[in-house]
């Protein structure tokens, strides 16, 4: 009886083959076992704020709810509550991402062009990458510019927006070269305030209309700038003829 129970043991301890299981094997799976469900955690991160990000489009961040944000995502209130302890902190890490993908794009739309770009070529190229984030990303202006949004959230916009005022004047200034650095500042104001009004209009609206309303804006742009440049380039394209 003891001998069967001493070969028990050794065979307990062995592998399916007779052998003995390496103590590495067992390591990595302790290790990827809380890799698998911090993974599946972060697709349940993922599923639920892309249904905050559909229900914040539908109804806008104010009259949004957990429990609609839960009914969009397709899981319990409660699985909600696993990863968010309120819609605020879901709207935060929604527009912490979303602010992180606006600084890529506007990092790609405002790259430092060469002085003899056209300028049709240099606002077109600009305006459709913005636009296109915006038309992709319709959450973005819906939690960016709602009447009750999170302090925090407000305060990283704010600090986005005067980043991007700053790269457009950086753009400006090689578009611009005999303007002074005052006027450059003016002059990116006004070109953001015009792109941002007609923003909201390009998104009310869809397919030919809004191809349409996009073209409106970039014209304006033109217009506001060609006569600005047209005195310091010899390309006669940087001045806009409808």
């Amino acid at each position: 009886m003891s001998e069967e129970r001493a070969e028990t043991g050794t065979e307990e301890a062995k592998g399916p083959e007779g052998t003995k299981e390496p103590k590495e094997a067992k390591e990595t799976e302790a290790t990827d076992r809380p890799r698998r469900r911090q993974a599946r955690g972060e697709r349940r991160i993922t599923q639920l704020l892309e249904a905050a990000a559909s229900v914040f489009c539908t109804t806008g961040y104010t009259a949004a709810s957990t429990n609609a944000i839960a009914r969009e995502a397709g899981v319990s209130p409660g699985t909600l509550y696993q990863f968010f302890p309120n819609k605020e902190a879901i709207a935060i890490e929604l527009g912490s991402r979303l602010m992180h993908e606006m600084r890529e794009t506007y990092g790609e739309a405002l790259a430092p062009v060469d002085p003899a770009t056209p300028l049709e070529e240099a606002v077109g190229a600009a305006v459709d990458r913005f636009i296109a984030f915006n038309c992709e990303r319709p959450e973005f202006f819906a939690l960016m510019h709602g009447p009750d949004i999170p302090g925090r959230i407000a305060e990283q916009h704010d600090a986005l927006h005067a980043t991007l005022l700053t790269r457009i004047e950086a753009l400006l200034t090689s578009l611009l070269p005999d303007r002074s650095p005052a006027d450059i500042t003016r002059v990116a104001q006004v070109a953001l305030g015009v792109y941002k009004a007609g923003l909201e209009l390009v998104l009310a609206h869809e397919g030919a209309e809004r191809e349409a309303y996009v073209q409106e804006i970039k014209d304006v742009l033109i217009r506001y700038l060609g006569p600005m440049s047209a005195g310091t380039r010899r390309d006669p394209s940087w001045i806009y003829t409808p």
